[in-house]
């Protein structure tokens, strides 16, 4: 009777750290998506980088502000929310395999959103330069985090206003597709006939 208990249980109280290709899943993303931002940087001029397509839309300087406070923001509501409760067994099953749909739904820019008071841009920083040191900072403690965490990420959940209830991965790829879209979103400025050439 006790090993049938015992098995019956299981599924609550299995919890682990994340497995290697896990890891190596979400760090290449954190990767790739460090450098899609860096390179859309690179060469943006001062004129470039305070240029507002309309008085009502962001400038690159206020995109990439946007990102690099979420960068700070939403690691470190990883870290908190996963000294919480571990979710009910199929709660937990209901999102598996859940980030590629939301990764997907990230880069479709024909669905806009409101971004939350605290991830609005207020020009915290002076200069492109300092923006991107602080983004460079908080992006290889995240992947630093995901390389190294004995945190059990999978066990710990967290509501999404568009897609709803995501594991705490699930969020490590979320932080990564939030500055993937947004680096789109920087392209498409780039790309406007007002942009300045130089």
């Amino acid at each position: 009777m006790l090993p049938l208990l015992l098995l019956a249980l299981a599924p609550l109280v299995s919890a682990e750290p994340l497995k290697q290709d896990e890891r190596n899943r979400v760090m290449s993303h954190l990767h790739a998506t460090r450098k899609q931002f860096l390179d859309a940087l690179a060469k943006v001029s001062d004129a470039q980088w305070h240029w507002k397509p309309a008085p009502d839309e962001w400038s690159v300087a206020e995109v990439a502000e946007h990102i690099a406070l979420s960068e700070e923001n939403l690691g470190a509501m990883i870290r908190k929310m996963v000294k919480g409760p571990a979710a009910a067994a199929e709660k937990l099953a209901a999102v598996k395999g859940k980030e590629e749909k939301m990764l997907a739904g990230m880069v479709d820019r024909s669905q806009k959103a409101q971004a939350p008071e605290m991830l609005k841009p207020v020009k915290r920083w002076k200069t492109k330069a300092d923006l991107v040191a602080f983004f460079k900072e908080k992006r290889d403690a995240n992947i630093a985090y995901a390389e190294r965490t004995d945190d059990e990420l999978r066990t710990r959940l967290l509501p999404h206003p568009a897609f709803g209830d995501l594991d705490l991965y699930q969020w490590l790829f979320l932080i990564s597709g939030h500055a993937e879209r947004h680096t789109l979103q920087i392209r498409e400025v780039q790309g406007l006939a007002g942009y300045p050439r130089k």
